[in-house]
């Protein structure tokens, strides 16, 4: 199903950031995927369901959270941070900064899991020699 995706930064993702960015609560609060209900239910996701969402750059593994604000549906939100970067383009068209809202995304349940962070940095960008 496809879907527009928005990021930003969240309260939960700032404060688990204190925490440390390879701890558990960092990934519970920045793997997500917040989805208006209605499309939970025609995706045929519960609160907690992995999700693969998909880019021209690469997919990601996260979990789908039922959202409050997202109110009208065809929209998704990822918090910032290595999820989201995984599959975003990073060419920044001249601004010094890559655009980060407004992406056609694809999204479909799965039981892949979630990759933790120090597997998906891997994955991504390698070990530096």
């Amino acid at each position: 199903m496809d879907f527009t995706l928005i990021t930003g930064r969240t309260i939960d993702q700032g404060c688990t950031k204190e925490h440390a960015k390879l701890s558990d609560e960092y990934l519970l609060n920045v793997a997500v995927c917040e989805m208006n209900p209605e499309d939970m239910k025609r995706l045929n996701v519960r609160d907690g369901d992995n999700v693969k969402i998909m880019t021209d750059v690469g997919s990601v593994i996260v979990k789908a959270k039922r959202s409050r604000r997202i109110r009208r549906p065809g929209i998704i939100f990822v918090p910032f941070g290595p999820w989201i970067n995984a599959i975003l383009p990073s060419e920044t068209e001249g601004t010094g900064m890559p655009p980060l809202k407004g992406f056609r995304v694809r999204v479909e349940p799965t039981d892949e899991p979630v990759s933790d962070i120090r597997s998906l940095l891997l994955k991504n960008y390698g070990v530096k020699g």
